[in-house]
């Protein structure tokens, strides 16, 4: 932002969010001084109390949910919105995972001992205060709060207002959960008030926040990386690619193309794209179209993608140049038939997010064209673009998917947000 769009801030607000900010500072000094012991033993605690008031968190989603279909939500932001009993319980078991996970924190990254006598070591420490601002998706408000307390950084947390029930239910059991734990509520924070003037007065608090994350569309995203005077690690939007080159085998292929699409339409590492060789496509494409017109899937495809669509009684429409750049995260897919490998690279080059892009293929010289060429933040040969996730990748849970190139990149996690000092220790030695 630029100093007149500051200036024109709420007063009100902004020293609101500041006072928030200056608490959670004090409270990130002190859980930078916790033993990973300490922090495990309070994550179970919360991953506890969540689980003991699941009923509660359902309940306050419910409120949510209402809310939203009275307001005409889509059907896919209902979906990321809602928490049953069972995804209460995924999020507090993903607590307890972060709890299982080695401590990032006094990691020595590198060090060496110079000729001189001087002994130095770069060492992982937390960031101070890490700002979350993100939609509808409630369960970003645990897995948020949980690395950061694993991590030794206070969250202050800017949630949609969609999820305003939800998100003040959690949040609430986790502080209560702090403070029964001995540490700091003001390591958790959570802006209820302030409107789209406190996610602004966050993002531009810069000396009292060290760090803002965005996770959300597009229009978001874009607009705390260009409004924040605050260091900010971009989280993209997932135009996922699957390329079914001409060696896949067709079982497999047909398997990776319908998850990658269908598990689960609401994510960011859902497909949103098909591409598939020429020479294989009467021999796949039918297989692939059936299943689509099952599961009620919306083709956008070329002329030759439309013909096997109406074969299979999918839903087809004629594909625009839009739609080859457009992230549906619905029933929807742009799908096209190319003439080889490299017009689909140049394809995947000229519309990628940057997030997941997987080729399906039994050669070794296309899945390694196909790696070596493609710039993305996960490169994937054979298998799901649904892989890609911090939980599955191991890591526990994740803050959000990085699609930038600077500190993180991929699903970030605990490493992703620590920083490092240098420790050199001498022995009197002068220049």
């Amino acid at each position: 932002m630029s100093p007149a769009q500051i200036a024109d801030l709420d007063n009100a607000v902004v020293e609101m969010v500041h006072e928030i900010a200056r608490g959670a500072r004090a409270a990130g000094r002190e859980l930078a001084l916790l033993t990973r012991a300490q922090k495990d033993a309070a994550l179970l605690a919360m991953a506890d109390a969540i689980d003991a008031q699941v009923s509660d968190v359902v309940a306050a989603n419910g409120e949510d949910i209402a809310r939203g279909q009275a307001n005409g939500m889509a059907v896919n932001l209902i979906d990321r919105l809602t928490l049953d009993e069972d995804r209460v319980r995924a999020v507090a078991d993903a607590l307890r995972d972060v709890a299982g996970l080695a401590d990032p924190v006094g990691e020595i990254v590198r060090g060496s001992t110079l000729a001189n006598g001087l002994r130095m070591r770069q060492v992982r420490v937390p960031m101070g205060v890490v700002g979350m601002i993100y939609e509808a998706r409630p369960n970003v408000t645990v897995d948020a709060a949980g690395l950061g307390v694993k991590s030794g950084n206070a969250v202050i947390l800017r949630g949609g207002s969609a999820a305003a029930s939800t998100n003040a239910a959690l949040v609430n059991i986790m502080r209560a959960s702090m403070v029964s734990s001995g540490l700091p509520a003001n390591s958790i924070n959570l802006l209820t008030e302030g409107g789209r003037d406190a996610g602004r007065a966050l993002m531009t608090a810069r000396g009292l926040v060290d760090l803002v994350i965005p996770r959300g569309g597009a229009s978001l995203i874009q607009t705390v990386v260009t409004e924040s005077t605050v260091p900010v690690i971009e989280t993209g939007i997932g135009n996922c690619h699957v390329y079914v080159d001409a060696s896949a085998d067709i079982d497999m292929a047909t398997k990776i193309v319908v998850n990658s699409k269908t598990h689960r339409t609401s994510v960011c590492n859902a497909a949103e794209s098909l591409l598939v060789h020429e020479d294989i496509a009467e021999a796949v494409v039918p297989g692939i179209m059936a299943q689509f017109a099952a599961a009620g899937v919306t083709v956008h495809g070329d002329e030759m993608m439309l013909k096997y669509a109406e074969a299979a009684g999918a839903t087809g429409v004629a594909i625009t140049d839009e739609d080859d750049d457009t992230e549906f995260l619905s029933l929807d897919i742009s799908a096209r038939v190319v003439p080889h490998l490299d017009a689909a690279i140049a394809h995947v080059q000229e519309h990628t997010s940057g997030h997941t892009e997987a080729i399906v293929t039994s050669d070794l010289g296309s899945s390694t064209t196909w790696v070596n060429q493609i710039d993305a933040a996960a490169v994937l040969v054979n298998a799901s673009t649904r892989f890609t996730d911090g939980g599955e990748f191991g890591f526990g849970a994740e803050i959000g998917i990085s699609t930038q190139k600077l500190h993180a990149r991929g699903p970030m996690a605990l490493p992703e947000l620590t920083t490092t000092k240098w420790v050199v220790e001498g022995n009197g030695q002068i220049r």
